[in-house]
């Protein structure tokens, strides 16, 4: 059995090294650049995930989100709940924030949105939201006529939109908030803000002084959000609020955004599946042609070789082994490429509308990759060579 492979082996080489080069340099490239797009989106696509999960966090919903019960309407001595939770090792911060829907009005034009409160200072513990803004500055825990505005509400001033957003609203500009309580207030413009995250463009703020006022309620909440040192200990902490006596709703991160997230992950998901089975279909497709025209080519000295006692299956095996030089080269010069290209990436990301999109790279992911890619080509190696290599011996001799 050794000294079959080595001979299947020494025919392998002869006919590579007596091949074409500029074919087998093709060959390669070819094999590289698909097992480059076998890891390539799958890697965008779970970078795509991550920058959802780490934009919830950071601008929607924190770690955890302690939100009313069924039967409530807000959250009753946030405050007691805040300062227990603080205490917590681990926890960063909180940050309790009311919400309601309002229409905005600027020259004529309205706009319907969703107006949360916050305490500016707390908020800049649990969420980076204060690092979007584009325009202006961030509230003052005291600013109590004044507020911050989306994007997708304020417009651009030098943009045809239509009736979707105020047309460009500037900082220091006012404009007409009517709740949904039906309380009209008037409100400076004190800053805008364009944040790569699901929605929060539409999103207006204000202080939770003023929204207390608005609303004729104190020392509530309709949510708080819980800032942890640590992603992925969510549902240990959730048991720790319930020792602590807190009965309301508890959700994490991923319960929050379940819907939002998982959609999109879902259609990315599929994708992935047919940007993969694409890309082995290619290679085999690839590998096939080649050993199918060297068979083809070689078919008299196939049968020479059989004719001189060579048995079948080392003629195959030579192809095959040809067929792992191809394949280990080019993975190899791909694995070359995507480092070349996540480099890249991971100094310019991939600009996306939810935000900046660097690949993450799985080991995991590159090894079946590389196995799967191994085990299509041997397959599509194999079929041309074996029929080639089962031909009658005069009949391959004469052609």
């Amino acid at each position: 059995m050794f000294n079959d492979l080595k001979v299947s082996f020494f025919l392998a080489c002869k006919s590579i090294q007596r091949g074409n080069k500029g074919t087998s340099i093709l060959t390669v490239l070819i094999i590289s650049l698909i097992f480059v797009n076998l890891i390539f989106f799958p890697s965008v696509v779970e970078g795509v995930e991550e920058t959802l999960i780490r934009q919830s966090i950071e601008h929607v919903c924190g770690n955890v989100v302690i939100e009313p019960k069924d039967d409530q309407r807000y959250i009753d001595n946030a405050d007691s709940i805040e300062k227990k939770i603080n205490k917590l090792p681990g926890v960063v911060g909180t940050s309790s924030r009311y919400m309601t829907g309002a229409t905005f009005f600027y020259n004529n034009k309205l706009k319907s949105g969703s107006v949360h409160s916050i305490d500016p200072s707390d908020e800049e513990v649990v969420t980076k939201f204060h690092s979007g803004l584009i325009a202006g500055e961030y509230l003052g825990k005291e600013n109590t006529n004044e507020i911050l505005l989306g994007i997708d509400i304020t417009g651009k001033e030098d943009e045809v939109t239509g009736d979707s957003d105020l047309g460009g609203v500037q900082v220091g500009d006012k404009i007409d908030v009517t709740f949904s309580n039906g309380i009209i207030r008037k409100y400076r413009v004190k800053g805008i803000f364009d944040i790569s995250s699901i929605n929060i463009n539409r999103y207006a703020f204000i202080t939770e002084k003023e929204m207390e006022s608005v609303l004729g309620v104190e020392n509530q909440a309709s949510e708080i959000l819980v800032k942890l040192s640590q992603r992925g200990t969510e549902e240990e902490y959730r048991t720790n609020f319930v020792e602590l006596g807190i009965s309301e709703d508890v959700k994490t991160w991923e319960e929050k955004t379940a819907g939002k997230i998982g959609s999109l992950v879902n259609s990315f998901s599929l994708l992935t599946v047919i940007s993969t089975v694409i890309s082995l279909i290619m290679a085999v497709v690839v590998i096939f042609i080649i050993i199918y025209i060297n068979t083809v080519n070689k078919k008299r000295q196939i049968g020479i070789l059989k004719a001189i006692g060579i048995e079948q299956n080392v003629i195959i095996n030579s192809y095959v082994i040809q067929v792992l030089f191809y394949c280990f080269c080019g993975i190899a010069v791909g694995l070359l490429l995507f480092g070349i290209i996540t480099s890249y990436l991971s100094v310019n990301p991939i600009r996306f509308p939810l935000g900046y999109v660097e690949p993450m790279v799985e080991q995991v992911l590159i090894l079946q990759n590389i196995i799967s890619l191994i085990v299509f080509s041997l397959i599509a190696g194999f079929i041309p060579a074996w029929r080639t290599a089962n031909e009658n011996i005069l009949k391959a001799i004469w052609g």
